[in-house]
C-alpha cells in the first residue's frame, strides 16, 4: 500500500486582508501550516495567537503551528491556548527540547521538531521515539517563495533510514520550495507531508493546485529507495 501524501498550505502566502476566506478556500488540504516568525530567530515577523484563533474559526482542518522563534519554551503556551493541533519548534532554538515535547503532549496536542538546512538529522536521534512529526526545512527559514535546496533529498533519506533503524514512523514534513516539480523528489526520499504556500495560494483554483501537488507527491512514493 502506497503511503498517503498530505498537503499543508502555508498561510504565509495567503492574502492577509482576506485570510479567513483564503483559509476556507483550501478545505481539500489535509492540514493548515501556520508560520510564526519573531523577527529574531528569523528576520521577519508574522502571526500571533489571536490570528491563530481567527484561522481556527475559519477551517475544520487541523492547524500545524511552526514556531520560528528564539524562545519556544515560552511561546508555545500561547499557541496551544489558541488551539494549535500540532506545534513544531526549532531544535536550534530549544535549550530543553524533550521538556517542550512533553509539555505539548501534556496539553493534548501533537509535537514536532523542525531543523534548519544546516542542522544534521542525527541530533534528533534521542527524541525520535517522542515525536509525532519531524519538519525538515528545505530552504533557510524566514522568507516565502525560495527554491528547494538541492541537497534536501539526501538529508531526507538519512532521516528516513534513522527512523527505520529505531522502529519509529513519525510524519516527515518538508517546507520550502515545494512545487509539482519538486514534490516527487522529496517524497521519493521519505517525506509525506508537503508544505506549500505560493503553489497553492498563488493558484486561481486552489483545490486543483492541492490535487496536483498531492498527485505529484504520490508519484514519488513508488520511487522510494
Amino acid at each position: 500500500m502506497l503511503e498517503e501524501i498530505k498537503i499543508a498550505p502555508s498561510v504565509l502566502a495567503a492574502d492577509f486582508a482576506r485570510l479567513g476566506a483564503d483559509v476556507a478556500d483550501v478545505a481539500t488540504a489535509d492540514l493548515i501550516h501556520f508560520d510564526v516568525m519573531d523577527g529574531h530567530f528569523v528576520p521577519n515577523i508574522s502571526f500571533g495567537p489571536d490570528v491563530l484563533r481567527a484561522v481556527k474559526a475559519s477551517t475544520d482542518l487541523p492547524v500545524d503551528v511552526h514556531l520560528m522563534v528564539s524562545n519556544p519554551e515560552v511561546a508555545v503556551r500561547g499557541y496551544l491556548d489558541a488551539g494549535a493541533d500540532m506545534v513544531s519548534f526549532h531544535y536550534e532554538a530549544a535549550t530543553h527540547a524533550h521538556r517542550i515535547v512533553s509539555y505539548i503532549h501534556d496539553r493534548g496536542a501533537k509535537a514536532a521538531v523542525a531543523i534548519n538546512p544546516a542542522t544534521p538529522v542525527c541530533l534528533l536521534e534521542p527524541l525520535l521515539g517522542e515525536l509525532d512529526m519531524i519538519l525538515v526545512m528545505t530552504v533557510d527559514p524566514g522568507f516565502g517563495g525560495q527554491a528547494l535546496i538541492e541537497s534536501s533529498p539526501r538529508k531526507l533519506r538519512r532521516l528516513r533510514r534513522m527512523c527505520d533503524e529505531h522502529g519509529v514512523n513519525p510524519l516527515i514534513e518538508v517546507d520550502g520550495g515545494i512545487t509539482e516539480a519538486t514534490a516527487p523528489l522529496v517524497t521519493a526520499a521519505g517525506a509525506n507531508v508537503l508544505v506549500s504556500g505560493s503553489a497553492v495560494f498563488g493558484a486561481a483554483d486552489r483545490a486543483a493546485a492541492i490535487a496536483a501537488l498531492r498527485a505529484a507527491g504520490q508519484s514519488g512514493v513508488s520511487k522510494m529507495a
